[in-house]
């Protein structure tokens, strides 16, 4: 060619330039994620749930992340934008992505389910503990604890109690096992002196109702 590289870099290249980014470039992996029923992608690795907008429930999704932040795409299309978070087991939400049905889940905590187990019985309340206590994953163990305390609408808080009680005697405290008991009538049976002492072991001691102690 007849002109310079500076000359044309000059007429022709140095108007293409843009400017330099402000922040630092950062490396970008990639994750698949099913959207799960509650509207959360999972994060697996650093075991935490972003929100996405509640349409995409069901779908399988890939999530961008880098050092900074989470960028979840569908179709190659990016339906949310999150800040990273580090913190085991936190749920991300942008309220924006929530259906009015959805929006009571952006409340889920430990502290919620225990306050939720309190009226229904000490015995609920310790079951409740240990099954928060028990699950790597905060979703499985709300929907747990949620199906336990929901059987006080068929059986009432007096039985709800009563079934607890004889499940942290087994040290079985699922909802299945708990249904079982209710359904069977065993909450009625009285238990033998050896099936007291594991209870004991369960009653946390800041559960005590109308101020009673839990082991009266």
């Amino acid at each position: 060619m007849e002109s310079s590289r500076i000359e044309l870099f000059r007429s022709i290249e140095r108007q293409y330039l843009k400017e330099l980014p402000l922040s630092s470039y950062e490396m970008k992996d990639y994750k698949r994620a099913k959207v799960q029923k509650m509207g959360y992608a999972y994060f697996s690795p650093d075991k935490c749930y972003y929100s996405v907008p509640y349409r995409y429930i069901g779908k399988e999704t890939m999530i961008h992340y880098t050092r900074s932040r989470i960028e979840i795409y569908y179709n190659h299309e990016r339906i949310a934008l999150h800040q990273r978070n580090l913190n085991k087991g936190s749920y991300i939400t942008n309220t924006d992505h929530l259906s009015s049905t959805h929006k009571f889940y952006s409340d889920w905590s430990p502290e919620f389910f225990r306050k939720k187990a309190l009226p229904h019985g000490e015995y609920v309340l310790a079951c409740i503990e240990k099954v928060l206590s028990s699950q790597d994953y905060p979703e499985i163990s709300y929907k747990r604890s949620l199906g336990i305390i929901q059987l006080n609408r068929s059986y009432g808080s007096e039985r709800l109690n009563n079934a607890c009680k004889r499940a942290l005697a087994t040290d079985s405290c699922s909802c299945l096992r708990i249904k079982n008991i209710l359904k069977n009538n065993m909450d009625r049976l009285p238990l033998f002196d050896d099936q007291v002492e594991p209870i004991k072991r369960h009653i946390p001691l800041h559960s005590n109702i109308r101020g009673a102690s839990a082991y009266e």
